[in-house]
């Protein structure tokens, strides 16, 4: 009879099988009214899940992460039950968990309106009310696909019949709506209080444009209303931020149909762009490298020496010209490693740090594409060390203080760190791997830096370290990266000599600190609210008169801020002081200078920040210090 371990370490002693349930019952009423399944031997369990055998349990609330989970998960079903009953005719695909959230795909005649959506949620809260039990059974693969075939849920019929044969199918029934899938759930629907549908879009069935364009609708779960509130706070904060919106009344760029997945960069975010690229010039020269540039298009043939033609071809642009096939680079490698391969090499050349702000093309989905979140045409800040086996861990080491100061200097002071190890297609031996990813390990532990693992997550070539970025909404961003790559130098016949006069082949550091730079700024905007930093705005003062007897004065201080470096501008215009300040402050500059006839005749300035602070008349030169101490704390006192 079981003999169950608790997390606490206690024993639970049972003369016969027990659920779930009943172990949480056994433990205290209060944890069985909140236990939403249990995870047995490290498994995830219904409460209806029988322990027959000694094993380790523990029980499943909404206070565990996996809890949320089953919530989101069993929510989902709830939406495809309430879809059924409204409208009978529909069918249902898949619906799966996502972050802050879940979504069902359906097909159905004709699109799904708001209202539509409103009734919905209105019939969910009613079967959640109805308290009606999960109930999990097991069938036979065959009698599964004939089962959803009489019900004409043809879509379920084929996702059964893609399951090899042998194990039975996993169904869960909620009354007279029954669905495919392997669990676990929450024991009632009762337990289903806090959800919200968000919206509809299209979704190819099996994500494949040649098949029919399903409606996914998208909904949030939540244990806590307030979680869901704070939730649906943070998305209202995200869509004010939202960069598309901000690139368009900022006049940073914009995107056009003509360009997919192209960026037309207005003068105001190229300076943007300008100055995020001359700091990271600037900082990579400190560092010791050597920047360079390499082409555009470049025959296929390197690419098929590389690997890139194996294992990343769907996602490469190609062309042709004079009977040679061409393909436009995605990534900046197998380029640097031409650049290496000039010359003899010596062990003393390295490490050899090589940079360069490589414009790439990937040919992304038209359906993924998302402002400067995710493009076709990007520029990374990439560079690649060419290192011995011996120097990796320095290099590694060395390469996150630097990307440490960079995330400062923008004003990011949260950086998550993942380890991601080999992925099922790749290049290399598994030896090789091994020593990659014990090498890149090491060095994680040697700077003692605390990380999560994302087992397969790693790059074809090699194991790879990505560094994420929290911005001021608590969303994550991942954009810097550190990967080791044993294989591609000596796939492109990288060597150099080493002490014993041998011929080695080198080790390749791939690493990027800002990934895309579209994609960073594209962060930038959001995580500022378009209101950056002085070193960062676009035009950094405006100088204003009061009235057209101070335009020669307000001129003057404009061309001497200017003169000193500033990015300032005069408005001259004959319009109401008022709105000229208003005006400004959409355009979220940092400082505006006021001047009128006092400021004429004490040879001042008047100075206002963008939050509407009135810091009084000062001399130009106090401000320009002002400037100058603010610019110099770049990001970190935002």
């Amino acid at each position: 009879m079981p003999n169950i371990r608790l997390p606490d370490g206690s024993i639970k002693n049972f003369d016969q099988p027990v659920t779930v349930a009943e172990l949480a019952q056994s433990i205290g009423a209060g944890l069985a009214r909140a236990a939403l399944a249990g995870k047995v031997n490290g498994k995830l369990v219904d409460t209806s899940y029988r322990i027959e055998s000694d094993a380790e349990a523990a029980i499943v609330t909404d206070k565990n992460p996996e809890g949320l989970e089953i919530i989101r998960h069993s929510t989902a079903h709830l939406l495809a039950h309430a879809v059924k009953e409204l409208f009978p005719e529909a069918q249902v695909t898949i619906g799966p968990v996502i972050e802050d959230g879940f979504y069902y795909d359906f097909s159905y005649k004709r699109p799904f309106t708001p209202e539509d959506l409103a009734a919905i949620e209105k019939r969910m809260a009613e079967i959640a009310k109805r308290d009606i039990r999960l109930e999990r059974t097991l069938m036979p693969r065959d009698e599964a696909i004939a089962f959803f075939k009489g019900m004409g849920e043809h879509y379920k019929a084929e996702i059964i019949g893609s399951i090899p044969d042998g194990d039975a199918i996993s169904l869960y029934r909620q009354d007279n709506f029954i669905d495919l899938c392997r669990g676990p759930h929450v024991p009632s629907t009762g337990k289903l209080k806090v959800f919200k549908l968000m919206k509809v879009a299209g979704a190819y069935w099996r994500g494949d444009s040649k098949n029919e364009m399903l409606q996914r609708v998208y909904g949030t779960a939540w244990a806590k209303k307030e979680d869901q509130d704070a939730y649906l706070h943070r998305l209202e904060e995200a869509e004010k931020r939202d960069h598309r919106k901000l690139g368009r009344q900022l006049d940073l760029f914009h995107m056009q149909e003509e360009a997919p997945g192209m960026v037309f960069w207005h003068p105001k975010g190229w300076v943007i762009w300008q100055v995020i690229e001359q700091y990271m010039r600037r900082v990579q020269r400190e560092n010791g490298y050597l920047e360079l540039k390499t082409p555009q298009v470049i025959d296929v043939s390197l690419w098929k020496r590389s690997g890139h033609w194996d294992n990343f071809r769907e996602s490469m642009f190609f062309t042709e010209s004079e009977a040679r096939d061409y393909a436009v680079k995605p990534m900046n490698c197998p380029g640097h490693v031409q650049v290496f391969n000039q010359g003899i090499r010596s062990y003393r050349d390295l490490p050899l740090r090589l940079a360069e702000f490589g414009s790439c093309h990937r040919n992304e989905p038209s359906g993924a594409l998302h402002g400067l979140m995710r493009v076709r045409g990007f520029v990374q800040d990439d560079a690649h060390i060419f290192c011995t086996e011996t120097q990796i861990e320095s290099e590694v080491m060395r390469f996150i203080d630097l990307l440490q100061r960079v995330y400062a200097d923008f004003g990011f002071d949260e950086i998550l760190v993942k380890f991601s190890t080999r992925p099922p297609k790749r290049v290399g031996a598994d030896e090789v791997w091994d020593r990659a990813e014990a090498a890149l390990e090491a060095s994680l532990k040697a700077k003692g830096l605390s990380y999560g693992l994302s087992p397969g997550e790693g790059a074809f070539y090699g194991p790879k370290i990505e560094f994420s970025l929290k911005d001021t909404l608590g969303r994550v961003w991942q954009c810097g990266t550190m990967q080791l790559d044993f294989s591609m130098p000596g796939r492109l016949g990288a060597e150099y000599v080493a002490e014993d006069n041998s011929r080695r082949v080198p080790v390749m550091l791939h690493r990027a600190i800002l990934g895309s730079c579209e994609r960073f700024i594209g962060i930038l905007i959001e995580h500022y609210a378009g209101a950056m930093p002085v070193w960062l705005a676009p035009v950094q003062v405006v100088v204003m008169n009061i009235s057209e007897h101070q335009a020669d004065y307000a001129q003057r201080v404009a061309d001497a801020l200017k003169q000193a470096g500033w990015r300032a501008e005069a408005d001259l215009r004959n319009e109401k002081i008022s709105y000229k300040i208003r005006e400004h402050s959409l355009q979220k500059l940092p400082y505006q200078v006021v001047v009128g006839d006092k400021e004429v005749a004490a040879q001042q300035v008047a100075v206002r920040t963008r939050k509407g602070e009135d810091l009084g008349q000062m001399a130009l030169d106090g401000f320009v210090s002002r400037l100058q101490a603010e610019a110099a704390q770049m990001g970190r006192a935002a």
